[in-house]
């Protein structure tokens, strides 16, 4: 490094600004190692504590793009867009959107992440239709796009390195939570596919990594700003994840009702919100209103299950898919969990829900942890619907009988019978 590391820790520490050189010259060392583990905490610490302007957090966001290998995607026509979630309970959104606004005929180059925890990661959903394929090089990650309009992978080795061990250290050193850190991890990763623009959807809710408004939409204005001053364009959305999206959470099921919502079907609030961010990643495109406005005929139509067919093969996947979601498979176990007493679904707790799916098997409690592809719960109400005593609220999808009746127990207590509930917007805030 041309800094010792301690002065530039002890800059950030006593809140000084940091350049793009040091930050840069910072990067290098996460990467060739000769920035130690014990310095990264401190410097993730002191940002955590004194946090980055916005040219700093520029700077860091450019600095780990660059630390790895950036795609070129220049022979790709047209205005790039990808989306990033932050993550939820029944997020499939991304397997129905890329096909979609592929169908509107703007190019999707979409590098997504597995899922840990209690929320989902679009990697692990397209991993539950067999065969297919997300670990594509450069050259396939292109000739796919060109063909199919959009490509859906996950992120290599190569591409933002300083990221992979920042985040790391991150983990463990009590600093997951600053904004400029985050705000770099997600960015650097989008500029290091090539794209142009980039629509967000930032969930708040008990089930979203950031929990409260305020924070959130922090985190809102860091992307947006930090996107521009990177050179895209950026678009977030402040979306609901106080409740499930959808009814379906496992990997195998919501892949189901993500090509429920492509054959013009699905839950209405999955559909809903892949409209919101389609119109969204099509304004960033430059396309017109009058484009924005025929987005749900091509749900309707059959056009966009078209695209996602054709991308389902072209990436080493059954197709039939598309036609015949029972290729999917089916755990060998199904319970249903029906309700106690009659009154309205005035709560269905989110957290509680993905909580329950992860010890089903269905997520991760470690990284390196197996995941089952068809255990899941497929809820049958949804909030504020009304029940009587005896109907059915949800269903376990299980590999046996005792992790099924493990997780019916976790579903009678995440599930309120009440009063009917005040309905709450699914987008909450926007900023361009």
């Amino acid at each position: 490094m041309r800094w010792h590391p301690a002065e530039l820790i002890k800059k950030k520490r006593d809140g000084g600004t940091l350049s793009a050189e040091e930050i840069a010259d910072l990067v290098r060392g996460v990467v060739d190692g000769s920035l130690g583990d014990a310095q990264l905490g401190a410097f993730l610490m002191a940002v955590c504590c004194r946090g980055m302007d916005a040219e700093e957090t520029a700077a860091l966001t450019l600095a780990m793009r660059d630390s790895g290998r950036v795609l070129d995607l220049s022979s790709v026509p047209g205005c790039k867009v990808d989306k990033h979630s932050t993550g939820g309970v029944g997020d499939k959104v991304s397997l129905c959107l890329a096909p979609l606004v592929a169908a509107a005929g703007v190019p999707v180059p979409m590098v997504s992440g597995r899922g840990l925890g209690h929320t989902g990661g679009t990697i692990d959903k397209l991993q539950a239709i067999p065969g297919y394929r997300t670990d594509l090089d450069p050259g396939e990650f292109v000739a796919v796009l060109l063909d199919c309009g959009f490509v859906m992978a996950g992120a290599s080795a190569e591409v933002a390195p300083a990221d992979r061990r920042m985040y790391a250290v991150r983990d463990v050193s009590g600093t997951v939570e600053s904004i400029p850190l985050i705000t770099a991890s997600i960015l650097s990763k989008k500029l290091a596919a090539g794209i142009d623009a980039l629509a967000m959807d930032v969930k708040c809710g008990r089930a979203a990594f950031m929990r409260e408004p305020d924070a959130a939409r922090a985190l809102m204005r860091s992307l947006v700003d930090t996107g521009r001053r990177a050179g895209i364009r950026v678009t977030a959305l402040l979306t609901d994840m106080d409740t499930v999206l959808g009814r379906a959470a496992g990997n195998a099921l919501e892949v189901e009702e993500a090509i429920a919502c492509l054959r013009g079907g699905g839950p209405a609030d999955l559909r809903a919100l892949t409209l919101e961010l389609a119109g969204e990643m099509l304004c960033l495109a430059g396309r017109s209103e009058a484009d924005v406005a025929r987005l749900p005929d091509l749900l309707d139509s059959g056009a966009a299950l078209a695209c996602f067919r054709r991308n389902v093969e072209r990436q080493g996947g059954d197709p039939r898919v598309a036609d015949d979601p029972a290729r999917l498979g089916r755990a060998p176990v199904q319970v249903p969990v029906e309700a106690g007493e009659a009154g309205h679904v005035a709560d269905i707790d989110p957290l509680a829900i993905g909580l329950a799916v992860r010890d089903l098997g269905g997520g991760r409690r470690q990284p390196g942890d197996a995941v089952d592809p068809l255990v899941g719960i497929v809820l049958a109400r949804a909030r504020g619907a009304s029940v009587a005593r005896g109907d059915l609220l949800a269903t376990v999808h299980a590999r046996d009988r005792a992790s099924a009746e493990r997780a019916a127990v976790a579903l009678r207590a995440a599930i309120t019978i009440g009063a009917r509930p005040e309905p709450r917007p699914l987008v909450v805030d926007r900023v361009r």
